[in-house]
């Protein structure tokens, strides 16, 4: 399907290539693209066209007599610093490179022969890059807009005013970063963009970095094709971009705790975020993997109810990442579980939320990505209180619910320890969930009854 961009007006690309059988294979290869072709066969030539008229991308050739293609795009970059700025080389001249990324801060370099596919995805990236930054642009004056309203609260509140301020500046450093980020990488850049969300909440509260390393970790480990990881990673920084609307009060709730309006507006969140993402067309698969990430393998999940193997496949394993991060945030229940406790929570709702092909070899993902995780190992049992018995050996610390330390990772139990333990539970009204390690004389015994 040809790619759309989001505008009424098409593109103007100027083609700069000394050889006219480059340009006419260029122009061959252009036909029939959103796109108004320029030509020129000298630098003299093409700031002659630029100086009548708009462009927004040149792409020039490194070798040219009397103007090089760096000194070319050196002169576009000091007149029109807002178009875009690609070389095209067929040599392989790292000082011509050096040049035009020092001078002419280009934004692409091509190499001589290119790929019709290639060139065409470079192309459509670009632009999709200059939509991007006049978005940016948008939203900068949209943020200062916003911090002049502020300044004329009343008196009594300049408190939370110089706290809006501060926030809405970060922001805008922010996005100072995406524009700098933008110019080297599309993928990169929807990382940066993730970051945005996170700013709504403490660090405490943050997710987006830690899941895009889960599911780059997952990726790896199973050897998926470079698309599928480009979606998931865009996927995982993007996710929960549709709750940039929530105050601040429901973004950091646990979704558990939201009253009935704040549930709903809660359950709209994966469709607005796919809304946000569907007008640039790179992003229109991990869209569809954010769209479906909260439905759950029994069918109860939404917006769409899909069941089993109707969910997306990207969709199911994001769905594993979220919950395994934000169990430990405190974003799902009130209570902030370690990873081992988020992890039996997965294992509880196999089946039901969660796809049961995928449980086992994302708790095995986890312990390869983090240290903390001890469940992955086969002789760590999770027990009641009343299940301890003397010589099981603490595979993790214990804590009460307020956080307070009870017993170190380490710990053997004895008789009047594990007595004390449940009488603790029973006055705390608690219910521990105890990561034990049993040694094998006592497995003998629970299932020999000689």
């Amino acid at each position: 399907m040809e790619e759309q961009l989001p505008t009424t007006v098409k593109p103007t690309l100027l083609l700069v290539d000394d050889e006219e059988s480059i340009l006419n294979s260029l122009r061959r290869l252009l036909r029939g693209q959103p796109y108004e072709v320029l030509l020129a066969t000298s630098g003299a030539q093409a700031l002659e066209i630029m100086a009548q008229r708009p462009v927004d991308l040149v792409m020039s050739d490194a070798r040219m007599p009397n103007m090089d293609g760096a000194t070319l795009l050196a002169h576009v970059r000091q007149r029109y610093p807002d178009t875009l700025r690609i070389m095209l080389t067929g040599y392989a001249d790292p000082s011509a490179i050096i040049k035009a990324i020092n001078e002419g801060q280009i934004h692409r370099y091509i190499s001589k022969p290119w790929h019709d596919e290639e060139m065409l995805l470079t192309l459509r990236q670009s632009l999709a890059y200059q939509c991007s930054e006049r978005e940016r642009l948008r939203l900068v004056q949209e943020t200062w807009d916003q911090n002049e309203q502020l300044k004329l609260l009343n008196a009594c509140l300049e408190k939370h005013v110089a706290a809006r301020t501060s926030e809405l500046q970060q922001t805008a450093d922010m996005l100072d970063l995406a524009y700098e980020e933008l110019k080297r990488s599309y993928v990169t850049g929807t990382e940066v963009f993730s970051l945005l969300a996170n700013l709504r909440l403490p660090p405490a509260k943050q997710t987006n970095r830690q899941i895009i390393e889960l599911v780059r970790v997952y990726s790896k480990r199973h050897a998926l094709d470079e698309g599928t990881r480009r979606d998931l990673t865009m996927a995982a920084a993007l996710y929960n971009i549709g709750k940039l609307s929530w105050t601040d009060s429901m973004m950091s709730t646990p979704s558990d705790l939201l009253h009935h309006n704040d549930r709903e507006r809660y359950r709209g969140y994966p469709k607005q975020s796919e809304s946000l993402l569907m007008t640039l067309d790179p992003m229109k698969d991990a869209a569809r993997l954010i769209l479906h990430h909260q439905e759950r393998w029994d069918g109860s999940g939404f917006p769409d109810r899909l069941k089993g193997e109707a969910i997306p496949f990207g969709s199911r394993l994001l769905k594993l990442a979220v919950d395994f991060i934000e169990l430990q945030r405190g974003l799902i229940l009130e209570r902030q579980m370690n990873s081992d406790e988020a992890l039996v929570y997965i294992r509880q709702y196999t089946g039901r939320l969660y796809d049961p092909e995928l449980v086992e070899d994302f708790i095995q993902v986890c312990a390869a990505y983090l240290s903390d995780v001890t469940l992955a190992d086969p002789t760590v049992k999770v027990l009641t209180t009343r299940d301890l018995a003397a010589g099981m050996i603490l595979a993790r610390n214990l804590n009460a619910d307020n956080g307070m330390l009870l017993l170190n990772a380490g710990k053997v139990l004895n008789g009047p320890l594990v007595e004390k333990l449940i009488a603790f539970e029973a006055m705390e009204g608690a219910r521990y969930s105890v990561f034990v390690k049993v040694p094998e004389e006592i497995a003998i015994l629970e299932t020999d009854p000689l």
